[in-house]
């Protein structure tokens, strides 16, 4: 039955009240399921009547729909293959028809449908498009130019391949033409329409869409159709690289208008014809570079024109990369002209980034630091500074430093002057990116940025009184900075001041010192040693964690007490450093960080900040745990309860991975009740339903089951968790978390329970090895082998699988054996693997009847392989891993998105034998034995099926 048009309108207005949009949202996942889910939602976005506000959800339903049940990851539909053309038939016209919000939201969901389906499954698109181009009409234009923007922009992070070409000249040949037909129509109609206001701003953001897409048409390569009229193009970009017009002037000093937006956008363009296509474009850059100079000479320091500025500046430092072009910079007076007019206006501190310091603590340090998603003017300004420094060194170092030093003694009575010779000098000073890790790696062998912290900086550091607080955050910022150039010894005398630095009331001042202590307990030497260690900071990290602890529960709303994660990652990082010699203190850890998870539950709303938090507790349960596992149970159960319970869905990964390690730190033993009452929930299908769940759950019931093995077959649970193990290896993103669920079940079940299901499992993983499978399919299909094959002791062994093949198809596992398991067992890696696979061949030698008699060329194969691995017997450490754990990547673009894996939570390599230490020693054993039990035939068959070669080498193993 298809869904109700009201109905769904109605939940989805519910789903935007905040009592009723848990309710709402499960209601919204039934109607999912009803045909045609989709064309009702683009019914509710295309009625004008309904409210603004829900045919806004409507778009946003509409699109996570897509994204989630368009199409699998074979590109095949998951939707009827006529609602798919409908959707295609009704998007753009809808789109094109929509308010500005609404299109932001259908251009995803294009964007995301172009993915699958451009271009040889939606040929059509790109001439649908050009059909809808009119010379006049810009909200028409400004729809098909928003939707050719949210498809061509996904070239833009592309490596070249023939299929992108394939793609982009098929775009071209439609598209081209008709678009720089559009460009000059737009620019025509923006001079007629000079003193309409209202009609000057719609061509002008039609304009600013053209530029966007002329970006994107151009980031692979030059459009021959551009290449040729590349003089009209230029011509015309610069005539609006200095338009100006009072009608489009904002009164607002914060918010660009169109002008900035599209001033901004032609020097995005510059920046890439200058870098891409200098040859081509290299006659027309000067006219460029002189209007870009005078654009940053005459420009307000308005917050209005800071992305303005930060792209000009962007395309002045791609002239400055430029041989070609930079000379014109190695001039001791233009570039005091530059450093005068261009970098120091926009380096100095403004009104605007005081009172966001004072109003606003938590952006200012997200703008400020290196990084940061932001372009701001400083940074822009500093990577201009530090270009012109790479190709003149010794005269940018002089102009700078001629700076440097008015602005230092200027800063004797005026702070602002000295924040301003501080940034200056940090532009001269630091070569290359700063890293996260590191810091500046390489700096200015002209300057001496240990003496100009001692002579200039250090003071600010250590005073108690009478320092601004931007001072102290220079001077904290400055160390963060040139952490890598400090000594040990230098670093222990600034270490104790900068912990007294997060006792400042100053927000910015507490936050950046918690930023560069957890920075520098992160770096560590070229041999990868943690410079900073649990030794260093052990007499007072019992009251640096309850201090930062502190600063975080300063407030007690979810949203606020979770705004900022710098003092979270600082907690984290302490924990980990400090390792098991949290032990002492546990306690008082566990008291803050479950007090915190509990308050924060009620609305996770930074990913970054709860993602630190449950790092802190995994850290707090690999390392506290001294006590015993079940301790820490006691302590978290409540809260991680509550969390299944309430479906806090942003934190049900991490709550899985946390509970998996409690359960792997004690694999033996009975499972505790509580895990026993959350086995039925994880078997349920809407849990699995999300991919972000996927590899914590299968860790979680992998960890489950060889504790609670019995009551498993008991309840008959085997089939419906072998029915998960089926549905993920299905999916080529979670065939290896099938695997982990197999090797989980093969080592924790009986025989008996697992066998009636066996013949299945194997058909179902010869299916995917038929179908063209990935190299790490194969390795995890050769390991399951070998697990089966080894477990001789469990009533399986290698005459059990061999059995079990021939159910499926009479000798069919001679060619599995000799095309798979034999070749890949080669390839296998990690040193668990190797081991494993040699005692899977050893007990095949020693007491497989197949081998001994029907496969015995098999024999001879399996022993010759045996022996090409004991060639570099594989050696399993023991260790509790690595002593340095790094933290995701939360700047990546995917994070958050789906699963993030706990760092300090990793599972310890699986070494199913960890009682064999030494592999070769074992062997000899086992062989020897294995040859006595049977009456010699291990001999036997060495001296009648193995070359000279091979008898030579078996005499170390065989006696």
């Amino acid at each position: 039955m298809a869904s109700d048009l009201n109905q769904i309108a109605q939940l989805l207005d519910a789903t935007l009240d905040p009592v009723k949009h848990k309710k709402a949202e499960a209601a919204l996942k039934l109607e999912e399921k009803k045909p045609q889910f989709s064309l009702q939602l683009l019914k509710i976005v295309a009625t004008e009547n309904l409210q603004p506000k829900i045919r806004l959800a409507g778009a946003l339903c509409f699109k996570n729909f897509i994204r989630h049940n368009y199409v699998d990851e074979e590109r095949n539909y998951k939707l009827p293959i006529d609602e798919v053309n409908t959707i295609k038939q009704e998007l753009i016209g809808l789109m094109i028809a929509c308010p500005p919000t609404i299109q932001t939201q259908l251009g995803e969901a294009i964007s995301i449908i172009a993915d699958s389906d451009f271009w040889d499954r939606w040929d059509t698109l790109v001439a649908d498009l050009v059909s809808r181009f009119t010379p006049d009409n810009f909200k028409v234009n400004n729809g098909v130019l928003e939707v050719a923007h949210s498809i061509f922009v996904r070239w833009r992070p592309l490596y070249r391949s023939d299929e992108l070409y394939t793609e982009i000249n098929h775009v071209l040949n439609t598209f081209a033409v008709p678009f720089l037909s559009l460009l000059s129509a737009t620019d025509q109609q923006i001079s007629t329409h000079a003193n309409d206001k209202v009609a000057l701003k719609g061509y002008f953001d039609t304009m600013s869409l053209l530029i966007k897409v002329f970006y994107d048409l151009s980031c692979q390569d030059m459009p021959p159709q551009f290449e040729s009229n590349l003089e009209h193009i230029s011509t015309l970009l610069h005539k609006y690289l200095t338009y100006e017009n009072p009608l489009l002037a904002t009164d607002d000093d914060s918010e660009a208008g169109v002008i900035e937006i599209v001033k901004a956008d032609i020097c995005e363009a510059l920046q890439l014809y200058v870098t891409k296509y200098d040859d081509d474009f290299g006659r027309y850059t000067q006219v460029f570079v002189n209007s870009a100079w005078n654009l940053l000479s005459a420009i307000g320091p308005e917050t209005k024109y800071d992305n303005l500025v930060s792209k000009a500046l962007q395309f002045l430092t791609a002239i400055a990369a430029s041989p070609k072009h930079s000379l014109s910079f190695n001039d001791e007076n233009v570039l005091s002209q530059v450093v005068e007019k261009v970098v120091l206006p926009n380096v100095a501190l403004r009104e605007s980034d005081i009172e966001l310091f004072e109003d606003e603590p938590i952006e200012f340090i997200r703008r400020d630091l290196e990084g940061s998603d932001t372009d701001s003017r400083r940074r822009a300004a500093t990577d201009f500074l530090k270009q012109l420094q790479g190709s003149f060194e010794q005269l940018v170092t002089n102009v700078a430093g001629r700076y440097i030093k008015h602005y230092l003694e200027q800063g004797k009575t005026n702070w602002k002057d000295k924040d301003t010779a501080v940034s200056l000098f940090l532009s001269v000073a630091a070569k290359g990116a700063v890293t996260a890790a590191q810091g500046v790696k390489t700096v200015n062998p002209l300057v001496n940025v240990v003496d100009f912290f001692q002579q200039h900086i250090a003071n600010d550091l250590i005073s108690d009184s009478g320092v601004e607080p931007i001072s102290k955050v220079d001077a904290i910022k400055y160390l963060y900075t040139f952490r890598s150039q400090l000594t040990k010894e230098q670093w222990q005398a600034a270490f104790q001041p900068l912990i007294q630095n997060m006792g400042s009331s100053n927000y910015v001042v507490y936050t950046y010192a918690a930023i560069c202590v957890e920075r520098l307990l992160y770096l560590t030497d070229d041999s990868g040693s943690r410079f900073f260690g649990r030794a260093d900071i052990e007499p007072f990290a019992k009251d640096l964690l309850d201090h930062l602890f502190k600063l975080v529960e300063k407030e007690s709303s979810p949203a606020k007490m979770q705004e900022n994660e710098f003092l979270m990652r600082c907690i984290m990082r302490v924990l980990i450093v400090m390792n098991t010699g949290i032990t002492s203190f546990v306690d008082m850890v566990l008291d803050h960080l479950v007090g915190i998870t509990n308050i924060i539950k009620a609305n996770p709303s930074n990913p970054r900040f709860y993602y630190y938090h449950f790092e802190a507790l995994g850290a707090v349960v690999s390392f506290g745990s001294s006590g015993g596992a079940s301790k820490l149970e006691e302590r978290l159960w409540q809260s991680f309860n509550a969390i299944i319970t309430e479906e806090v869905n942003e934190f049900i990964p991490y709550i899985f991975q946390i509970l998996a390690k409690l359960l792997e730190l004690d694999p033996s033993g009975a499972l505790p009740n509580h895990f026993q009452a959350l086995v039925p929930s994880l078997m349920q299908p809407t849990l699995w339903e999300t991919r972000g769940n996927v590899p914590a759950l299968t860790r979680l019931l992998a960890a489950i089951i060889p504790r609670a093995s019995r009551m498993i077959v008991a309840e008959n649970q085997v089939q419906p968790i072998l029915g998960i193990f089926q549905s993920l290896l299905r999916g080529k993103k979670t065939e290896q978390n099938a695997f982990d669920l197999l090797e989980s079940i093969v080592v924790s079940i009986d025989r008996s329970a697992l066998e009636p299901y066996f013949k299945e499992i194997l058909s179902l993983l010869f299916i995917k090895l038929q179908a063209t499978p990935s190299e790490s399919f194969k390795l995890r299909f050769v390991r399951f082998y070998h697990l089966v094959a080894a477990r001789v002791e469990a009533g399986l062994g290698a005459d059990f699988f061999v059995s079990q093949v021939d159910l499926v198809q009479n000798n069919l596992f001679t060619q599995i054996y000799l095309s798979i398991v034999l070749p890949v067992s080669d390839l296998l890696v990690r040193p668990v693997d190797r081991k494993l696979a040699v005692i899977s061949f050893a007990k095949s030698m020693g007491d497989s009847a197949a081998f001994a008699q029907r496969y015995q060329k098999g024999w001879r194969l399996t022993c010759e392989a045996m022996l090409k691995l004991l060639l570099n017997p594989p050696k399993v450490t023991s260790g509790a891993g690595d002593d340095v754990v790094n933290e995701a990547d939360v700047d990546d673009i995917g994070f958050g998105l789906g699963f993030t894996a706990l760092n300090t939570c990793k599972r310890a390599t699986w070494d199913v034998y960890p009682e064999i230490q030494d592999i070769k020693v074992w062997v000899r054993d086992y062989l020897n034995d294995a040859n006595a039990r049977h009456n010699g035939a291990v001999g036997k068959y060495i001296m009648e099926r193995l070359t000279d070669e091979g008898k030579q080498a078996m005499a170390l193993y065989v006696s």
